[in-house]
């Protein structure tokens, strides 16, 4: 088992820019990745496996609703600390960032936002302690770039609503214990069910033969008219932008964990650089290598500053669902080409399960479609600087 020798680039001192509690957040978090996650990873990826163990450590290092207040179980940090914790967990593994991010921004994100006080207290707790783990239902098998035309409903049946329908692609679902599950009602509106495990007609089966977030458990989530207790539905906000806030909180978590994922093939790279040896000199030295790092370097310092000052528009609420798809947009595709470029640095090594820059590659090819693919995010900022609309 190699040890884990990262060290995080910061070519502009953007720490001067990070306040004492950010540097101790992302401190914990980078100590419990290389503790936890890095000596492990590889196993469970070449297995398709997800670490279930490692549920009670996220929660321990605040990665399950950093951002919600610490009266619901949340840690009551602000946004750059939940960005800086993305960043660290992607620095491990991609997938293990889904089950962070999914929790915290697409399951406990809408009950502490939509939903009611008595769910809020039913519920936070459990999820930020890592005691139920959450799932977020909005994709469909027919449905993927337009959830707007969702086929999943539900119907009021007086005591309960009649749940059916189907969801896929669904991170943590193989063994969540809540579902938030987003259908539409007998007039066509969307609104958010609680959907617990251990309803009847609920079933999660599991996604199989993935060659991407191999350590991320993904699974369906099947609605065979499941009754849904009328104190599950979400009351305060319905319409097609409620889900979309939620992935407006994941997207931004997105953009901050690329950086990390990036940076673990930048440095892997250099390190590899400087000690391989041809041509009696270590590559490093040659000047298409030089060329490959010092473009990462550029590239990583460039995200770094992005999501830095969208970290601060959200603390202070100003930052808007474009500026949120660009960034998602802008560097996971960074991140995705610095694979690339550092998989090429190691040559033949580099597809090797001794090295994380092929998981890394794999996964990012997950997370550069999920959460709203490349393509529709480029729409989205098209649509913000023309007003014009190109997806109708």
């Amino acid at each position: 088992m190699k040890p884990d020798l990262f060290t995080a680039p910061d070519y502009y001192n953007i720490d001067a820019l990070l306040s004492d509690e950010h540097k101790l957040v992302r401190t914990a978090a980078r100590d419990w990745v290389k503790k936890e996650i890095s000596p492990i990873i590889e196993t469970y990826a070449q297995k398709a496996t997800f670490p279930k163990h490692l549920l009670k450590g996220l929660a321990e290092i605040g990665a399950f609703g950093s951002y919600i207040p610490q009266e619901y179980g949340g840690a009551g940090l602000d946004q750059i600390s939940y960005g800086l914790l993305m960043q660290e967990i992607e620095r491990g593994d991609s997938g293990i960032r889904s089950t962070a991010s999914v929790q915290s921004s697409l399951v406990m994100y809408p009950i502490f936002a939509y939903g009611n006080e008595a769910q809020r207290k039913k519920y936070l707790p459990k999820l930020a302690s890592g005691e139920w783990i959450g799932s977020f239902g909005l994709t469909e098998p027919n449905h993927g770039s337009n959830p707007g035309a969702m086929e999943t409903n539900f119907k009021d049946k007086g005591d309960y609503y009649l749940l059916n329908g189907a969801k896929m692609w669904i991170s943590n679902a193989p063994f969540c214990n809540i579902a938030v599950v987003w259908a539409k009602d007998e007039n066509g509106r969307i609104n958010g069910l609680l959907v617990e495990r251990g309803m009847e007609g609920f079933t999660t089966p599991e996604t199989h033969n993935k060659w991407s977030l191999r350590a991320s458990a993904t699974g369906e989530l099947i609605f065979d008219n499941v009754k849904v207790p009328k104190e599950n539905l979400l009351p305060n906000k319905s319409g097609l932008g409620a889900p979309l806030g939620c992935l407006d909180s994941a997207r931004y978590g997105i953009a901050w964990g690329a950086i990390g994922a990036a940076m673990d093939c930048y440095d892997t790279a250099l390190r590899y650089a400087k000690e391989r040896m041809q041509f009696g000199k270590p590559i490093a030295q040659f000047q298409l290598q030089q060329k490959k790092l010092a473009e990462m370097i550029t590239e990583i310092t460039k995200a770094q500053l992005l999501t830095w000052r969208l970290g601060t528009l959200k603390n202070e609420n100003k930052a808007s669902s474009a500026q949120i798809s660009m960034a998602k947009r802008n560097n996971v595709e960074m991140a995705l080409n610095i694979a690339r470029e550092a998989r090429q640095i190691l040559g033949g090594m580099g597809i090797s399960g001794e090295y994380s820059i092929m998981r890394h590659m794999m996964n990012l090819e997950s997370v550069i479609t999920y959460e709203g693919t490349h393509d529709i995010h480029l729409l989205i900022t098209g649509l913000d600087i023309t007003n014009l609309n190109a997806f109708k």
